[in-house]
């Protein structure tokens, strides 16, 4: 896409490429100078990663962290050189630990391409996981 209007379904098919836990088509729909904010980390916009390399390796880090991420129930606008997505993410940390949080994205575009994704999520403690059942 050049200087095409970024629109809803454009944001699903994004989603559909996190869902499928796809690095390489997610770097498709971001621009080479594109960045990340992470909803945790150390500073108040969470962690930032700059860069086409940078940004691929903090999405693949999500998977690792959560190897059954998964964002459901989307909801998608887009306007002018701005977007959101609405949804729910769930997954299951190393640990067994679950998440189940309600979040979305902010989105900047530039020539019909995210240049940035900056994620905010509910702050909510993990569930803990399920404990064994004696036979």
């Amino acid at each position: 896409m050049s200087d095409a209007q970024v629109t809803p379904e454009f944001l699903q098919a994004f989603a559909d490429a996190f869902n499928a836990h796809d690095a390489d088509a997610l770097m498709r729909f971001m621009t080479p100078d594109c960045a990340f904010e992470a909803s945790a980390g150390p500073d108040a916009w969470g962690t930032r990663a700059e860069g086409a390399a940078a940004v691929r390796a903090a999405f693949v880090d999500v998977w690792t962290q959560f190897p059954d991420a998964h964002w459901g129930e989307a909801r998608h606008f887009a306007l002018g050189d701005r977007g959101v997505s609405e949804w729910t993410f769930t997954g299951t940390r190393r640990d067994g630990s679950r998440v189940e949080v309600h979040g979305c994205d902010l989105f900047t575009f530039r020539h019909g391409k995210i240049a940035l994704k900056n994620s905010y999520r509910k702050n909510r403690p993990p569930m803990p996981a399920p404990t064994a059942v004696a036979p």
